[in-house]
């Protein structure tokens, strides 16, 4: 049986940019943010494109592997439809939360959190150019606000077959999950973002605080975030 969830989205233009190239979903069983790559063509168009094929896919039995395939599809039909998209990319961050576990499909540099007990931890890796020199020893994780190649993401979906990250991590009622996008990430410590999710019981109302965190960073970036709450499955007492 699939858990009850309490979830919310919020998305903000930032402080910088003239349009939003992020694009979120929140639906029945799958839960996700895209991210148009800053500097290619029609980046809002990719990550609008990729969440429809989340869309689609939210059925009684989302299978992650086929809805990346999917909107890889989609990307590569939209430009051959429309040649002057072509180099549009995006990232791509998926949720499904199980009776049990939480599967999870990723691409980019957006990011899965998860708080458990009170602590957050990160579920995906990044992407990028930086990440690997942070991973080889080249470059401290401190440093890599002011590295000039940060914004460098190694591996996006843009019409071209790519493997997506996958995995199926246990959860329990009470896990509250994030996903956002490195405008965020970028513009919030990793302990404030925490704060405003132990503080704020309302996924609403925690969605809404993280725009604002993001926008008091300097909002460098679009900013959207996904808040999912994990509730105990209600069951109906048997009555004799």
């Amino acid at each position: 049986m699939r858990p009850a969830t309490r979830s919310a989205t919020a998305s903000h233009i930032g402080l910088v940019y003239d349009h939003n190239e992020d694009c979120a979903y929140t639906g029945r069983r799958l839960f996700a943010i895209a991210d148009g790559v800053g500097g290619e063509a029609a980046g809002e168009v990719a990550s609008a494109l990729a969440i429809e094929a989340v869309r689609a896919a939210d059925t009684r039995t989302p299978r992650l592997d086929a809805l990346v395939a999917d909107a890889s599809r989609r990307l590569a039909a939209a430009v051959d439809a429309e040649p002057a998209h072509a180099g549009m990319a995006t990232t791509l961050t998926v949720l499904a939360p199980e009776r049990d576990a939480v599967r999870l499909a990723h691409l980019g540099d957006s990011r899965a959190y998860r708080l458990r007990d009170a602590e957050l931890t990160q579920l995906t890796r990044d992407d990028t150019f930086v990440q690997q020199l942070v991973e080889s020893g080249h470059l401290a994780a401190a440093d890599i606000p002011r590295h000039p190649h940060r914004s460098v993401v190694t591996r996006v979906l843009d019409g071209r077959p790519v493997p997506a990250w996958h995995a199926r991590l246990p959860a329990t009622p009470g896990d509250r999950y994030l996903l956002c996008s490195d405008g965020l990430s970028d513009a919030a410590s990793a302990d404030d973002i925490a704060d405003v999710l132990r503080d704020e019981p309302s996924p609403r109302r925690a969605a809404d605080r993280l725009i604002e965190l993001a926008l008091a960073g300097g909002g460098p970036d679009n900013v959207t975030v996904v808040v999912v709450d994990l509730e105990p499955v209600r069951r109906w007492p048997w009555h004799r």
